[in-house]
């Protein structure tokens, strides 16, 4: 997959908005200051494809960005951090839910966190929901240059021990700064998003 051609298609407020000609696609999902909009723009090398900003919480729809006919990256509403009112939180996580649930070219989840915060509750709560639904996972420990080597490490290995009886689940480090992990996670998506031969 040659994610640089990567391009914005559509931001669904509801599931009926979504792309119907996907085939298979890998929602990223993560805390509103996890680095989720980095790592998507460092994956596909353009700066602005999914919206950064200092404020955490700007991603409010599901964004839909198409890397080749019929496959996307998804990029979910952050989560528990945004500074928004409760009732707009309420409706985030209704349709996150109905998401996750019912969208059939899911294919994959990538859960990005912070190394230096690895597992927040929100993030527990995917890695559950991923184990009931038996849906592959892909941990991004991001902002990876935050840390010394053994820091790197010790992350990585608590984060193994919360994933130990997901079938299909898999974690790496990433930096978006310093462009780290990113062939790591490219071939992991292609697994998802490339068509059978």
């Amino acid at each position: 997959m040659n994610y640089q051609r990567a391009e914005f298609v559509i931001s669904a407020a509801k599931l009926r908005d979504c792309p119907p000609d996907s085939l298979a696609e890998v929602a990223f999902a993560g805390r509103s200051n996890a680095g989720k909009s980095s790592a998507i723009n460092t994956l596909t090398r353009q700066g602005q494809l999914a919206r950064t900003s200092k404020t955490p919480g700007r991603t409010q729809l599901i964004n839909f960005f198409r890397v080749a006919e019929g496959r996307y990256l998804v990029d979910l509403p952050g989560y528990g951090y945004a500074k928004v009112p409760l009732k707009v939180k309420d409706d985030w996580q209704v349709h996150l839910e109905h998401y996750l649930n019912t969208r059939e070219p899911l294919a994959g989840l990538v859960l990005v966190t912070d190394i230096r915060h690895v597992f927040k509750d929100f993030d527990l709560m995917m890695i559950d929901w991923a184990r009931q639904n038996q849906l592959p996972l892909h941990v991004l420990l991001t902002k990876s240059d935050k840390l010394k080597r053994g820091g790197v490490q010790d992350a990585l290995q608590k984060a193994r021990l919360a994933l130990e009886g997901l079938e299909d689940a898999s974690v790496q480090s990433f930096s978006s700064l310093k462009r780290l992990g990113v062939d790591v996670l490219s071939q992991r998506l292609d697994e998802w998003l490339e068509p059978a031969q």
